[in-house]
């Protein structure tokens, strides 16, 4: 494996930081800072995260790298190291952030006009009988929080149970769902 001459001297910079050169961490920082805003950017196209999260995320290469600079191994080459901690903020950034993807209402305007109110009864109906199929207190736990929008420790209160409980049996819950969904569709 072939190692950059910037590569060697970030690895010597970082080297003698490590000893305490305030100078040479400097030097390291300043000439560090454009290699991984671009390396940012390229990422964020990569993942389609968008461009002005490259920013942020440098920020906090710079801060992992301060923090965390201890952990390097001087034996070994630097450019990977900090292509993982670029890679894993990006990672944190987008799951902070969650994946969305805005689109105009306009693109959808006639589509939602043209949805039928009919299907939407049938629907609930259909949801209905399927939530009816559940065992009590599974029933009442979906209905209260899922269809209600009342709270984990709301519900356990009301149905006298812990909420670790209730918890339990709506993952349960939504999983036999999910099940009963399944089987009506082959």
């Amino acid at each position: 494996m072939t190692i950059s001459a910037r590569e060697q001297q970030w690895a010597a910079w970082m080297r003698a930081a490590l000893s305490g050169d305030e100078r040479a961490y400097h030097a390291f920082l300043n000439d560090v800072a454009p290699h991984l805003r671009a390396l940012a950017r390229r990422r964020c196209d990569m993942f389609g995260a968008d461009k002005s999260l490259a920013e942020d995320i440098v920020q906090e290469v710079l801060l992992s790298v301060h923090l965390k600079r201890g952990s390097w191994d001087p034996a070994r080459p630097i450019g990977p190291w900090l292509a993982a901690i670029t890679r894993n903020r990006l990672i944190d950034a987008m799951r902070r952030r969650g994946r969305r993807v805005d689109i105009p209402i306009e693109d959808v305007a006639e589509t939602l006009a043209a949805l039928d109110g009919a299907d939407t009864e049938r629907d609930l109906g259909d949801a209905s009988r399927l939530l009816d199929r559940l065992k009590d207190p599974q029933r009442d736990i979906v209905r209260s929080i899922s269809l209600e929008g009342r709270d984990v420790r709301e519900t356990a209160a009301r149905l006298n149970m812990t909420e670790g409980a209730v918890r339990v049996a709506l993952h349960r819950a939504l999983k036999t769902l999910a099940a009963l969904y399944r089987s009506t569709m082959e």
